[in-house]
């Protein structure tokens, strides 16, 4: 498991070293820890270049106050192209817990840093962690322009075919790609259904439906082909009665 710890103190870089040492379960995978003092060595190093490969972190561990970009703008420039990676702020000041939620931050943990608090945070992370990972059939990867950018499949809404691009509406934003329709369904898992030659609806968000269209979660109207109206019934009722459910 990849761990990054971001801080311009490197009194914090060092105890926090410390505490996921000590709290590391001995029955886990081994822990990769690597530090860095500002949030630009941070991003350089999750985006990669010519010459050094991208890497990813599957915790992260962020001051807010620092130097240059500070640790909300950071995140901002994590979640634009990685919505999986926990986020743990770390601060003195109780003012930017509202900012920490923007970015869906996993947690908030307050200096000076308790080592039962930290030690109870950090399991919880773990165990995020471990869950995703359990999960990775959920989790569809597309590369919208010269990005890649990791999507949990429970939090799409629909995709939406048009022309040579598709739009994936999430519960956040919607994403831009160059891909075929087809070829994306066969990544996606059990929960979408093709309701139309130009969309693919995940049936955990669906709110309401006729003869003719669908109704999401988030009010949008997408079509469903009348041919398909009776096979659509049956799937999803057999979709609810299983019980599968996207998480949100």
């Amino acid at each position: 498991m990849n761990i990054a710890v971001c801080d311009d103190d490197k009194i914090i870089l060092k105890m926090i070293q410390h505490m996921i040492k000590n709290a590391k379960p001995s029955n886990t995978e081994d822990f990769a820890v690597t530090t860095f003092y500002t949030g630009e060595d941070l991003l350089s190093a999750i985006k990669g270049s010519k010459y050094i490969p991208a890497r990813h972190f599957d915790i992260i561990f962020l001051d807010i106050q620092m130097a240059g970009i500070n640790g909300i703008e950071t995140a901002k420039a994590i979640r634009a192209d990685d919505e999986e990676t926990v986020l743990i702020f770390i601060t003195a000041i109780k003012q930017y817990v509202f900012e920490a939620f923007d970015v869906s931050a996993f947690h908030y943990l307050l200096k000076p840093i308790n080592q039962q608090k930290f030690a109870s945070v950090f399991l919880q992370a773990v165990r995020e962690v471990q869950r995703h990972q359990n999960k990775s059939n959920e989790i569809l990867v597309v590369k919208s322009g010269k990005n890649s950018i990791t999507l949990q499949q429970s939090r799409i809404y629909y995709i939406e075919s048009k022309g040579k691009k598709l739009e994936i509406h999430t519960d956040k934003r919607v994403i831009e790609i160059y891909a075929a329709l087809r070829s994306l369904e066969q990544e996606l898992s059990a929960d979408f259904y093709r309701c139309h030659r130009g969309y693919l609806v995940n049936m955990a968000y669906i709110a309401a439906y006729n003869k003719d269209s669908i109704t999401v979660a988030n009010g949008d109207k997408i079509y469903l082909t009348r041919e398909k109206y009776n096979t659509f019934v049956k799937t999803y009722m057999r979709y609810l009665r299983n019980g599968v459910h996207g998480s949100v």
